[in-house]
């Protein structure tokens, strides 16, 4: 940690440079030694053993001290627009199992940590990304129904809710919101911030939601995002015919598609295993699969598609906007594994196609490094103020950690 130090002192003076007293830059440069030391387990009182502090600090430090976390994200949004220079920028959550009801947002929802439906808090995520490096720049709780007052069954249950709410001291006007519109949320946040504007990556949880890649395409961002098997799809060449009238009633307006749509799973089944070509998206050394640096390779199609929802807005002469479908049928699988829909250029090349859609596994490295070693999901308070402070602080300490990487002579942390 000596050695380190002195990147952890310039570290934190850039990040809590706008804290108005010196005691609270002190604390949280303290905080982030916490996080960065060694141990298991990098809830307040381990820390402050480790640290040989009183661990109320760093509990006051985090819960009820008069600091700007959002300030501190957009400091480190900055950095992380000029240091990873970012190829893209990757939307997904994770789940932070809990055994009690108190803490804010807790519910019995999917849990990715336990593979399972089980007691957890969800944390949607943003993260500026390349395939050498990354930074989760920005975070928001996702806060289910159950947690909205104003969506209880009646007064009872209203009354119960808004008590909890108090409890954790949740503004009045954080409501449940989709994860999806908490990504364009956080995607309008960064890009006020500066960030520079890159395709999004996501995986299906949010590629499935049309509203979604239509807000991303309403902010002109690009994407390459995933999508289910069942997804419904016209080919680029199918071309709108006006409607037909049977001379009774209102005549119809809208022109429509003359054939039904068909499935992503249906239509490359019929461009068949050989319209395909076998790319290698990222180098490496290692032969391990499980090693992130291993060489990736895979056979890959690309088809020209117009998806097929009432909801995506149409040109003047009624058709639907055309993209890339893009599909990952490994050899010895009977089927595709995968499927992704993007607005990147028609005239991409289909390496780089790839290389972008894949570029989302960086964001479950970084969830690994956050929570195996910087204590993600080891904060145990019971304020929504809190929750959101303990991660801003350990997305910084990943950051020191990228920045050490790339330090020459510099220890790194794996």
């Amino acid at each position: 940690m000596a050695l380190v130090r002195p990147v952890i002192e310039d570290f934190a003076a850039d990040m809590f440079g706008g804290f108005a007293r010196r005691d609270q830059r002190g604390k949280g440069e303290l905080y982030l030694r916490g996080l960065l030391l060694d141990g298991k387990r990098k809830s307040m009182q381990p820390m402050g053993e480790r640290l040989g502090v009183d661990h109320q600090q760093l509990q006051q430090f985090v819960t009820t001290s008069t600091w700007d976390h959002v300030e501190v994200r957009r400091r480190l949004a900055v950095w992380a627009a000029g240091f990873v220079d970012p190829d893209a920028l990757a939307v997904d959550d994770t789940g932070f199992p809990k055994d009690g009801t108190s803490s804010p947002g807790v519910a019995r929802m999917y849990c990715g940590a336990l593979g399972k439906r089980g007691n957890c808090q969800v944390g949607v995520s943003v993260h500026a990304v390349t395939d050498w490096t990354s930074a989760a720049v920005d975070w928001r709780l996702f806060l289910p129904e159950s947690w909205d007052d104003r969506k209880a069954d009646d007064e009872r249950a209203a009354a119960e809710v808004a008590r909890k709410r108090a409890r954790c001291a949740i503004p009045d006007e954080v409501r449940h919101r989709e994860k999806w519109r908490l990504a364009l949320d956080m995607i309008d946040e960064l890009l006020d911030w500066g960030m520079p504007r890159r395709p999004v990556v996501a995986d299906s949880a949010y590629g499935d939601a049309t509203a979604f890649r239509q807000g991303l395409t309403d902010r002109g961002l690009t994407y390459a995002v995933a999508v289910s098997a069942s997804t419904s799809l016209h080919p680029a060449d199918t071309a709108p015919v006006p409607p037909t009238w049977s001379g009774t009633g209102r005549p119809p307006t809208r022109t429509t598609y003359p054939d039904r749509p068909v499935t992503a799973k249906a239509l490359t089944a019929e461009a068949g295993r050989s319209a395909g070509r076998f790319v290698v998206w990222r180098h490496g050394s290692h032969k391990s699969a499980g090693n992130p640096t291993a060489t990736m390779r895979s056979r890959f199609l690309a088809l020209r598609v117009r998806p097929a929802n009432r909801n995506i807005p149409r040109a003047a002469d009624g058709s639907l906007p055309e993209c890339w479908l893009l599909a990952e049928w490994p050899t010895g699988e009977p089927e595709p594994t995968d499927y992704w829909l993007s607005t990147l250029p028609a005239d991409i090349r289909l390496r780089d196609l790839v290389k972008l859609a894949k570029m989302r596994w960086r964001i479950e490295h970084d969830y690994r490094e956050l929570k195996d070693g910087l204590g993600l999901d080891h904060f145990e308070g019971r304020s929504w103020l809190g929750w959101h402070r303990h991660v801003t602080l350990a997305s910084v300490a990943q950051a020191i950690c990228t920045k050490l990487r790339r330090t020459p002579k510099a220890p790194a942390r794996d």
